[in-house]
């Protein structure tokens, strides 16, 4: 019988990772290639059948498959979204334009606020109105719901958001308008607030609702692009999708649902390291995910990923569960250049896949932190990923002296440490961001290394931040794609309630309410998956002191929720704002304001190859010896190490550089590196 296989891809701005895992022996391969933005299911396509043709499997041989995808994040970032109308109460036309009245910077009186989602001329008015409690002090007019539609029908709109107020209260008129341009006009996808997001805070429902509106005809057509993809390569099992809260779900529930992939690709590193976490014991944990055009960073405490209900991109606040990642533009093609004011400056422009660095050889005609890398010997002056692309590094040395060394008046190498050592400092502050401006101190924590140059920069900027341990995972430039492979099945729900614990209906209202959202959740994954064998849900809520203005989610029991159940919640709360705060006021009274719900239908993890320390093996040789700088102008005579020769228990002494297909780890002078089972590399100083 042939072995079967487990498929995680991982779709980045730059580059397209695919991991493969046998599932009898949990040996495993590793692949990249060159995304294509332009059409970004062909990448995948084309990297499988270069990795199918190494390995000598088919299609048929798969048992897996998950995706990790920035689509819908670069299309909101490039606002490359479907043309959107908004229909709305009835004197919220502007509530998108006003929003919530902060200067996105207060002392600069230049910056642009955001771009407002849908222009006005396309956010039309309709008679109705629901009051805070849930009751119809309007009823909907139908006859104003079809005017906008022949507006909007009229403007050539291809998506059209329903948004009213108060509707998480009460979505019956969203639904009754849906229900009228659905039979009126099948064409248009049309979804509403409710739908999106029942939770208060209308501004952040709004824009929620209408960001996911305009990206759903492009990601409903890539998902289906990349499914046909997978079934034309033999492979008969449905792809998954992960999400941005790091778990799977199907490419049609995806499709309509955008919003829950923008964070998708970044997921997907932070749920590789927590599987790595468990599998090594290492509970604490700080990922640092650094690749072509960007660095993310998420803490990891206990073995569980911090996870946030509200991330901002582009300035919009996103209403949607997420792993708690703090990105920056940091990046291997992140441009670095000196301003007018003579100052040097790193990202957060990125020359991307296309160019790419000046080194490339495809047109790229900026400094980038991978040409300094090369100036500086830290990577292979003739070639990166094994060979497969070529490079020229006399077009790094050029380029480096060019904008960034003349300018300086400084040699070379310095002007090349200098964007390096920026880059590095940026990428420090991230992690700060995560742990030290939180209250936690990271010298306890272990840094993991992601990406295709995590691994490059992660001893330096531990270092800096004052940590002790660096782990570079075996497959570390193509790690987020192994996370795709060891989450499990999971749909995230929310309501908002907006009770006080003293209002008698409190018990009823949540033990109803939690029931009804596991109904709901029951029933979608029903019709998505058909096997609900080992389903469970995990219970959460959103609370505040009366009186405060935000919440701190906690954990809520299952079952029927009496008084029991109350001061459960109240004491987790408790605990939450003293561990945030440094304080608890055990004497006032608490709101529970949202509650959420995550289903989870659980999967089979991957069991990777283990090795054991090779007792009495001599240590892999270096394949050669290159000039390389860290830090000085001074160039160390430096060992290079192939990742495929080192076996577990070997241990280098720093200055090493050890290369391989996805990435390039370095281990600086002083400090020293050991293989562990796992063939994970451990550095330590």
């Amino acid at each position: 019988m042939k072995p079967s296989y487990r498929v995680g891809i991982d779709v980045g701005g730059t580059f397209t990772d695919l991991f493969l895992l046998e599932e009898d022996t949990g040996r495993t391969y590793s692949h990249k290639v060159s995304s294509t933005p332009a059409q970004p299911h062909l990448a995948p396509l084309a990297g499988l059948k270069e990795l199918f043709g190494k390995v000598g499997i088919s299609g048929n041989q798969v048992s897996f498959v998950g995706l990790g995808t920035t689509v819908a994040t670069n299309a909101l970032l490039e606002w490359k979204g479907a043309k959107t109308g908004l229909i709305t109460t009835r004197g919220f036309r502007d509530l998108l334009e006003i929003a919530r009245q902060k200067r996105p910077a207060l002392y600069d009186p230049f910056k642009q606020k955001p771009r407002v989602p849908v222009p006005r001329d396309l956010r039309l008015e309709v008679d109705e109105r629901i009051g805070a409690d849930g009751g119809v002090l309007t009823p909907l007019s139908i006859p104003d719901v079809m005017e906008a539609m022949e507006t909007l029908r009229s403007a050539g709109v291809s998506s059209v958001a329903v948004c009213f107020v108060n509707s998480y209260k009460n979505p019956s008129h969203e639904h009754q308008a849906a229900q009228a341009i659905r039979s009126a006009w099948p064409d248009v996808h049309v979804v509403t607030s409710f739908d999106v997001m029942p939770e208060f805070r209308e501004y952040e429902r709004f824009v929620s609702t209408a960001i996911n509106a305009s990206l759903i005809p492009l990601t409903s057509s890539y998902f289906q692009k990349f499914s046909r993809a997978i079934a034309e390569l033999g492979i008969t099992v449905p792809p998954k999708v992960m999400s941005s809260s790091g778990g799977v779900f199907s490419p049609e529930m995806a499709g309509q649902r955008p919003i829950d992939t923008l964070f998708s690709g970044p997921s997907g590193g932070v749920s590789s390291a927590e599987f790595m976490g468990r599998l090594t014991g290492r509970h604490d944990l700080i990922t640092f995910d650094m690749g072509g055009t960007s660095t993310e960073v998420c803490m990891i405490r206990g073995g569980k990923a911090q996870k946030t209900y509200q991330r901002t991109i582009k300035g919009y606040p996103i209403r949607v569960t997420s792993h708690d990642i703090h990105t920056i533009g940091a990046g291997g093609s992140s441009i670095a250049r000196v301003d007018e004011g003579g100052l040097l400056n790193v990202g957060p422009e990125s020359a991307g896949a296309n160019p790419g660095p000046a080194c490339y050889e495809n047109g790229g005609d900026h400094v980038t932190v991978t040409d300094a890398n090369i100036v500086l010997g830290r990577l292979n002056q003739s070639h990166l990923l094994d060979g497969a692309l070529k490079i020229d590094a006399s077009r790094s040395r050029d380029v480096v002296i060019r904008d960034i060394g003349n300018p300086k008046n400084t040699t070379v190498i310095a002007a090349a440490n200098a964007v390096v050592a920026l880059a590095e400092a940026n990428m420090a502050q991230a992690l700060r961001v995560v742990s030290v401006e939180r209250g936690i101190d990271p010298s306890t924590f272990t840094l993991i290394a992601l990406g295709g140059a995590g691994p490059l920069h992660a001893a330096a900027v531990a270092k800096e931040v004052g940590m002790a341990r660096v782990l570079v995972p075996r497959n570390a430039g193509v790690f987020c794609a192994l996370g795709v492979l060891t989450k499990d099945v999971q749909q995230n729900l929310s309501q908002t309630i907006l009770m006080a614990e003293t209002n008698p209906a409190l018990h009823e209202s949540l033990t109803n309410t939690y029931a009804a959202m596991e109904r709901q959740a029951h029933a979608d994954l029903d019709e998505q998956y058909g096997d609900m064998s080992g389903l469970y849900f995990d219970r959460y809520a959103d609370v505040r002191y009366s009186g405060q203005n935000h919440e701190i989610t906690v954990a809520a029991p299952g079952g029927a929720i009496g008084p029991a159940g109350i001061d459960e919640i109240r004491e987790n709360f408790h605990r939450a704002h003293e561990d945030m705060y440094g304080y608890r006021q055990a004497d006032s009274h608490i709101d529970i304001v949202t509650l959420r719900l995550d289903a989870v239908i659980p999967v089979a993890r991957p069991q990777l190859e283990k090795h054991e320390a090779a007792v009495g093996e001599a240590a892999s040789e270096p394949r050669e010896y290159r000039d390389a700088y860290f830090g000085g102008e001074s160039a160390v005579r430096c060992p290079i190490h192939h990742r495929s020769e080192l076996h577990a228990g070997q241990v280098l002494a720093g200055p090493a550089i050890i290369e391989q297909m996805d990435s390039t780890t370095i281990i600086p002078p002083g400090f020293q590196a050991r293989l562990d089972a796992w063939l994970n590399i451990e550095i330590t100083w």
